[in-house]
């Protein structure tokens, strides 16, 4: 079981967004045949990519929370001392908290709201509930990734390392 969980932590977000990506290109590529071939398309499959995407960028959004490879502006953060740059990427860590709090909250809020009117996907004739909740999921796990990333920081600021920078998106 340690070693399902270990797998999960480190590779999750890699798998799910295989897996979205991949249904997203199918569901593409079956409904550019059907319209180009068979000169028939759904309705459904515009709607179903499109959620597929909102989910793949949610998951996304978690790894690159764990990979710190989010864009940002870090020409300042290189002039500071190491031991500052552990500091800065916690109060950083700290304000994401906050905010996913937040956008948990209202997120949790508009799904109560859908479930109370019983709204439906306009092609698929499902709960909207299922798509929507793809945000309150991508906080949650952006949520864990920042307190594992803000452990990693308080441990490398104890042992006097110079904290994670990431990866960064270009060279």
């Amino acid at each position: 079981m340690h070693k399902l969980l270990r797998q999960v932590d480190e590779n999750g977000e890699r798998y799910l967004m295989l897996v979205f990506y991949c249904f997203i290109v199918f569901v593409i590529v079956v409904e550019v045949l059907r319209r180009f071939v068979l000169d028939f398309s759904s309705l459904w499959g515009e709607e179903a990519a499109r959620y597929g995407f909102i989910y793949l960028g949610w998951v996304g959004a978690s790894h690159g929370v764990k990979q710190r490879a989010h864009i940002r502006f870090d020409f300042l953060l290189h002039m500071l001392p190491p031991r500052w740059k552990g500091w800065v990427y916690l109060f950083g860590e700290a304000c994401t908290l906050v905010f996913a709090g937040f956008a948990l909250y209202w997120s949790f809020q508009t799904i109560a709201t859908q479930i109370q009117f019983d709204a439906l996907a306009p092609a698929l004739r499902v709960s909207q509930v299922w798509f929507s909740a793809a945000v309150p999921l991508g906080f949650a796990m952006m949520t864990v990734r920042v307190l594992q990333s803000a452990w990693r920081d308080i441990r490398d600021l104890r042992a006097g390392r110079e904290a994670y920078a990431g990866s960064l998106l270009f060279d």
